[in-house]
């Protein structure tokens, strides 16, 4: 009885002073998704887009297709000039924001608009949230590659 009770108080310290992970690690582990949105911003915004090769020279093709879907989804909302409608307009968006941000607010804009500090103060600027279009990865990049074609085209218009 007595080597039991010295087994159960030995077995107690172990297991609650063998763990020494710290309370983030912990809630890390229970809750890996908001884990994920508290790392550092490293601009690229919250979704499976994580990295992104450019095209160089653009694709024609792509930037057709993105400005087909531009038009059938986007350009309610979105002018091709740095005007503001219902939201920001898209010239010199690829100044402002990384390829993969853009991707993900197309592909998973509803986190985005919860968790990115950056898609968070734009709905609080426009007071309207951007609609899920589902839009998949493969048009997304389509988009992506016509807005660069759109931010060469604006820019030069400008005389830049």
């Amino acid at each position: 009885m007595k080597k039991l009770a010295i087994f159960s108080i030995l077995a107690l310290f172990v297991f609650a002073c063998g763990e020494s992970q710290s309370r983030e690690d912990r809630l890390a582990k229970a809750f890996p998704e908001k884990a994920e949105a508290q790392k550092k911003d490293d601009g690229k915004g919250i979704g499976e887009i994580t990295s992104v090769t450019l095209n160089n020279p653009l694709d024609a093709k792509m930037v057709e297709n993105g400005k087909a879907i531009y038009e059938l989804k986007c350009a309610a909302c979105h002018k091709l000039t740095d005007q503001r409608v219902v939201g920001p307009g898209w010239a010199g968006l690829t100044d402002k924001r990384k390829p993969e941000w853009i991707m993900n607010m197309i592909t998973n804009v509803e986190i985005m608009l919860e968790e990115d500090k950056v898609a968070n103060d734009l709905l609080k600027e426009c007071l309207v949230r951007m609609p899920n279009q589902n839009i998949s990865i493969t048009d997304a990049r389509d988009i992506l590659e016509f807005i660069y074609q759109n931010d060469l085209d604006f820019a030069a218009s400008q005389g830049e």
